[in-house]
Formats: C-alpha cells, structure tokens, sequence
C-alpha cells in the first residue's frame, strides 16, 4: 500500500504542513499512521481523500466545527443525510449573503465611478442621475454592511 509524506500530502492537498497536524490534532483525520523508524506521519489514500474533502469544505469557508460535524456525519451515511444537507445549505445561505453584499459594494463603486466619469465630461444631467443611482446605491450599502 503506497503511502505518503506530510510534504507530499500539502503539495496534493493545499493544505500547509502546519494545517494537517492541526487537522490531526482537532480530530479531523487520522490519527494518521506513523513510519515505525523515523515516526514520521505516512498518510494512506484514504487520508488524502477524507483531507480533499476538507481542503474544499475550508475553501467553501466552513469552519472547524461543521467540518467535524460534516466528518461525524459523514461516517454515520444516510442516517445523516439530512443533518448533512442542513449544514451544507446553512453555508449556502451564508455565502449567497456575502455575493449579495459584494454585489451592492460592486454596484456602488461603479455608480460612484459613473458620477465621477460625468463629472469629468462636465455633463450635468448625467451627473445628477449616476448622484441619484449612487444614493440608492449607498442605501444598498447600509443593508449589506
């Protein structure tokens, strides 16, 4: 069976070598097997996969805690599925809540910028309407904060 090194296992994963101890350590994995001589970590192909799917619950920006509740989960299969589904689209909502406010600072930048441009090109009206989007812009802003 092949195994791998903490170094081959960052270089795969993305995670750094401190990362996958602390993973180790918090009981997200392993406890991952040592090499009997050196006691060096030697991960098995089962570590890299259960520690890809880490790496893309931490880029979707779950947290330790729901990251060992999804592995918790996950372990137990269907009987948790719905416990998996809730906390998979809790995270949902929570990132569609980040885009909409990106989304309104996006918006106000590019009105501000749009007043700005008119005002350049000494075009009045234009500045007065890209003023009034920018205002409604702003209010977005306040909700998004």
């Amino acid at each position: 069976m092949a195994t791998f090194t903490i170094r081959d296992v960052s270089r795969r994963s993305g995670l750094s070598e401190p990362t996958l101890r602390y993973y180790e350590d918090v009981g997200l994995i392993g406890p991952v097997d040592r090499d009997e001589t050196s006691g060096h970590r030697r991960y098995r192909q089962d570590d890299l996969d259960q520690l890809d799917m880490l790496a893309c619950l931490r880029a979707a920006g779950v947290g330790i805690e729901d990251m060992r509740t999804y592995m918790a989960n996950r372990a137990r299969g269907r009987a948790a599925a719905a416990e998996q589904r809730d906390l998979l689209l809790r995270h949902a909502r929570r990132v569609e809540e980040e885009l909409a406010a990106q989304r309104a600072r996006l918006d106000y930048l590019r009105e501000k910028a749009a007043m700005w441009d008119a005002r350049d090109r000494g075009d009045a009206a234009a500045e007065a309407e890209a003023t009034r989007r920018v205002m409604t812009a702003a209010g977005r802003l306040e909700g998004a904060a």
